[in-house]
């Protein structure tokens, strides 16, 4: 008799395997020495431990479905149970029941994975309705109707829910669909004839712009182009084929009138601008005045200047405050330096004298503040104005030290 842990072999070439309910006959062994049997059986039994750990390893690395490994599992099983192997039996089938365990577990989780994609689906097609039926109320007609196609391809792209809830579904989403493409087709339908009424409005303007576009009563025709433009403006778009063609006639009446009347007025704004140019270089001249050293030579000198300033004609009216601000900056110089003068030679004016300065070193100071403000606040223009005061004042003031000096003297 030979035996080993897990199975024996009697004295008639029965072969035994030992079990947790005792020994079980496994087959009987007539051909060769009773190792040779135990040999043989425990092959067989690593072959049910190969068949198994091959189907661990598929249930765990695959997508072998329940069903299949459950058949595999019962076949594996079935070998187990009929004892035709000599080996630790009961661990196989510790192993099988553990698989089994896997394989149920696979199935609830396939299960839950299935009824979660389910309402998945069934949210994503609910949040489509919502926005289908959101869209259906958009004046968007472009935006809106490519979201809507958009929604389709999406839909398509979704599982089926049951037949019920996918008919419902689907029925308010293409209610949803039909009751925008109503509404476009009536506004468009409606913006047809507000085009045809657009185009008849434009072609009586059209007609008014090129009967005007002869006019040399500049002032009034610009103003009643404009109101046209104003109309035009008003009266919405004509169809695509009119628009075009209404406009360039609309706009070549007009070039017309503004291109003559921009010859006139080119003619009259070269003179202005040669004005101009006098006026700042005779404004330079006087600038150049200060600060005041002989009052008597530069009023005189000043007088020149200004009757000359006043044989030159019009400048443009956007350059005149400007040029004219300069000119008084040294007005006003000359103004209070004769002031200053005879506040000097006046016997009261030593009384007075260190009060003038004290307020004309005030006046500079605030007008340097100003002038500061302005800039930090970007009226550069203000501030150009305020720089030519400043100097006036400047000089002014110079005086008024001088004089004071003088007294001090």
């Amino acid at each position: 008799m030979s035996s080993d842990p897990w199975g024996r072999v009697d004295e008639t070439g029965t072969v035994y395997v030992r079990t947790a309910d005792g020994e079980q006959v496994v087959g009987s062994w007539q051909a060769g020495s009773p190792e040779e049997a135990l040999a043989y059986f425990e092959r067989k039994y690593e072959g049910l431990v190969v068949e198994i750990g091959l189907l661990e390893k598929r249930v765990k690395t695959t997508d072998l479905s329940a069903k299949d490994a459950q058949a595999a599992i019962d076949h594996i099983r079935e070998q187990v149970d009929a004892h035709h192997a000599v080996g630790d039996l009961d661990a196989l089938r510790v192993r099988l029941d553990k698989l089994v365990e896997t394989v149920e577990k696979r199935r609830e989780e396939r299960k839950q994975q299935r009824a979660k994609q389910s309402d998945e689906a069934r949210h994503a097609k609910e949040a489509l309705v919502v926005e289908a039926e959101e869209l259906a109320q958009s004046d968007q007609w472009r935006a809106a109707g490519e979201r809507l196609r958009a929604l389709v391809d999406t839909w398509k792209g979704l599982p089926r829910l049951d037949r019920k809830s996918d008919d419902e579904l689907w029925h308010r989403f293409s209610h949803a669909r039909s009751a925008f493409s109503k509404r476009r087709k009536a506004h468009f339908a409606s913006l047809d004839a507000q085009r045809e009424e657009a185009r008849k409005t434009k072609e009586r303007l059209v007609g008014e712009a090129e009967s005007l576009s002869g006019s040399t009563d500049w002032g009034p025709t610009a103003a009643r182009y404009r109101e046209l433009m104003a109309e035009w403006k008003a009266a919405g778009r004509a169809q695509r084929e009119h628009e075009d063609d209404l406009w360039n006639r609309f706009r070549g009446a007009q070039d017309i009138f503004f291109a003559a009347r921009s010859s006139v007025f080119a003619e009259r704004d070269a003179e202005q601008s040669e004005n101009l140019k006098l006026k700042e270089e005779l404004a330079e001249e006087a600038e150049r005045l200060l600060p005041i050293g002989d009052l008597k030579g530069t009023r005189a000198a000043f007088r020149s200047i200004n009757e000359r300033w006043e044989a030159i004609g019009h400048v443009p009216r956007d350059a005149r405050p400007k040029v004219e601000g300069r000119m008084h900056a040294v007005e006003r110089a000359i103004q209070e330096a004769e002031e200053t003068e005879w506040r000097r030679t006046n016997p009261e004016a030593r009384a007075r004298a260190e009060g003038l300065t004290g307020q004309l070193q005030a006046a500079v100071d605030k007008l340097k503040g100003q002038i500061e403000q302005a800039r930090a606040q970007g009226n550069n223009a203000r501030a150009d104005k305020l720089e030519k005061e400043l100097e006036g004042r400047q000089a002014l003031l110079d005086q008024a030290l001088k004089g004071l000096h003088e007294f001090g003297g």
